[in-house]
């Protein structure tokens, strides 16, 4: 296996390392790449040990993979949430999910309480900003099933035709929580929501995103809809709007865009949510799966 120097500037360290499974940035990191396009496994590693270098050098992975997974991690929500900080700065574990008595920081999904995942869907884009990224640990997991599947938006989008990526370019999408969350607000949570950047959630108010949206640490451009709250494309007619999402959706969802991962105890998997959808599968029965998130604060999305 070829060794990967050393370089100051991590984006590009990690970018020339990338065939030879070794990303750089004052440490090496053992990478087993999913496939040629994104996902890899950090071997090696104990993030609740890891030194600061070695969290510089995952966060560089996960911005070129978009998927990392780390095995045998021994954490609990303390130190889930302690490693969360020190990749960047958390939010609120849900803009309005009650999950309970876990920290604030912490968005529980229990199967026996409605907690899944079981729609293509990016966290949280019915906000204006919503999350960089996501990490995410098994609490309780299920004797089989319940596998979690990506899909790379910035690989669906450059593997579109030249004459659709000109279309989406200019389209704007409204993303609504409501269609999921907006009865339980209202009826649950009696309008009294979590605080996201820096407000007590009471409404969840549709927010307009670019259709494509350009990254803001690579510059590279990525599909931002998803089947779980993308509503409607602005200023088309309803069949168009549903045609162009509908047309989008099937190309996301391609085999050759997706990335599966079987479940362990002991697993912590983080994705980049600016540039993936993703899919928890719900073919486990009346076993029962619960999950810990934690999210990374992000940016307002800027289209081409």
């Amino acid at each position: 296996m070829t060794t990967a120097h050393p370089a100051p500037d991590l984006r590009t360290a990690a970018s020339a390392a990338l065939s030879s499974g070794i990303v750089a940035s004052g440490v090496e990191l053992d990478i087993d790449e999913f496939g040629p396009h994104f996902g890899a496994e950090i071997r090696g590693i104990d993030v609740a040990q890891a030194t600061d270098d070695q969290v510089r050098a995952i966060r560089q992975a996960l911005i070129e993979y978009k998927v990392i997974v780390l095995r045998d991690q021994n954490l609990d929500d303390a130190s889930h949430i302690e490693f969360g900080n020190r990749l960047g700065e958390l939010t609120t574990g849900h803009p309005v999910w009650d999950s309970g008595d876990v920290p604030d920081e912490v968005y529980e999904l229990d199967s026996a309480d409605n907690g899944f995942a079981d729609v293509w869907h990016t966290d949280v884009t019915f906000m204006p900003r919503p999350p960089m990224g996501s990490i995410l640990r098994p609490v309780v997991l299920p004797r089989n099933g319940g596998d979690t599947n990506w899909a790379d938006a910035e690989l669906a989008y450059s593997s579109l035709s030249e004459p659709v990526r000109r279309l989406v370019d200019g389209l704007t999408a409204v993303h609504d929580g409501n269609r999921e969350f907006g009865y339980y607000l209202r009826h649950k949570r009696k309008g009294q929501g979590n605080t996201w950047d820096g407000r007590e959630v009471t409404e969840l108010v549709p927010v307009s995103h670019p259709v494509v949206r350009v990254h803001p640490e690579t510059g590279r451009k990525a599909l931002f809809v998803n089947p779980g709250f993308t509503s409607h494309i602005e200023g088309v007619s309803e069949f168009e709007s549903r045609a162009i999402l509908d047309m989008l959706y099937a190309h996301i969802t391609k085999p050759e865009h997706i990335v599966r991962h079987r479940w362990r105890a002991g697993d912590l998997v983080l994705w980049d949510n600016r540039n993936t959808l993703h899919y928890a599968n719900r073919d486990y029965g009346d076993n029962r799966r619960i999950m810990h998130r934690i999210t990374l604060r992000g940016d307002v999305p800027v289209g081409p």
